[in-house]
């Protein structure tokens, strides 16, 4: 199971949410490549990236600092936030970033992800499925969709999109606990790979995300408030699956 310590963006600064509520913001740091470089040393091979401000802006806010935290890891990494067009795409990934997330665009225009793929690969698109009560959330969760988590997870695959990353927002920030069954119906109903957002609070959280065959998880405000270790996650969870996977 990969794991991706996140790191959310805000005003330049490392910060994390309650429930998506933009009000609601805790800052953990002011230099956010720092963090990244952290994480790199506590064995982190992907980073979890979000451009807060991009995303409710719905264009990038925060370029330089990501641009910093790419210069600053060697590991690969995700961003989220605020990418709407093919340039958008063309620009974040120029800028070293390994692969993108499309949240409020999938949902406004399915068709947008299709030529995304086309134009750029199904491994440097992820669609970001992000949901309240089952129900797909838009444009910083500022806004809550009629269109169900599972049949915008289904039509992604018919458009080649191959994974998914999906936060429960009524769990995200709120180290409650994952919601492991939905994120698990979403994986059995789709085939796809699905990475687990929000909610992990501790080291029994990530081993029922990696018993229900879950192919991922980003972690957020666990590890900044230390209720959960980095290395050993990754030692139990990453390296053990990588292993498993080379005795096949």
């Amino acid at each position: 199971m990969q794991l991706y310590p996140a790191i959310d963006i805000k005003n330049g600064q490392c910060v994390r949410l309650k429930q998506g509520m933009f009000h609601d913001v805790e800052v953990y740091s002011h230099t956010p490549a720092r963090v990244a470089a952290m994480w790199e040393q506590q064995g982190a091979s992907f980073i979890h990236l979000v451009d807060l401000d991009g995303a409710l802006a719905g264009h990038s806010m925060n370029e330089e600092v990501i641009r910093n935290i790419v210069r600053s890891v060697k590991v690969p990494t995700q961003l989220g936030g605020g990418i709407r067009t093919m340039k958008d795409i063309e620009t974040v990934l120029n800028y070293g970033v390994s692969r993108i997330i499309l949240g409020t665009k999938a949902v406004q225009d399915p068709v947008f992800v299709k030529e995304a793929v086309r134009n750029f690969g199904s491994d440097k698109i992820v669609v970001g499925v992000d949901a309240k009560n089952g129900l797909v959330a838009i444009e910083g969760w500022a806004k809550v969709s009629n269109l169900h988590a599972v049949n915008l997870c289904l039509k992604m695959k018919e458009y080649g999109i191959k994974t998914i990353a999906y936060t429960d927002i009524s769990k995200d920030g709120m180290l409650q606990g994952p919601n492991v069954e939905h994120t698990k119906e979403i994986s059995d109903v789709t085939g796809m790979e699905i990475i687990a957002s929000g909610g992990v609070s501790c080291m029994k959280d990530l081993e029922r995300l990696y018993y229900a065959g879950i192919k991922g998880a980003i972690i957020g405000k666990a590890l900044y408030e230390n209720r959960l270790n980095l290395k050993t996650a990754i030692e139990l969870y990453e390296k053990e699956t990588v292993k498993n996977d080379a005795d096949k």
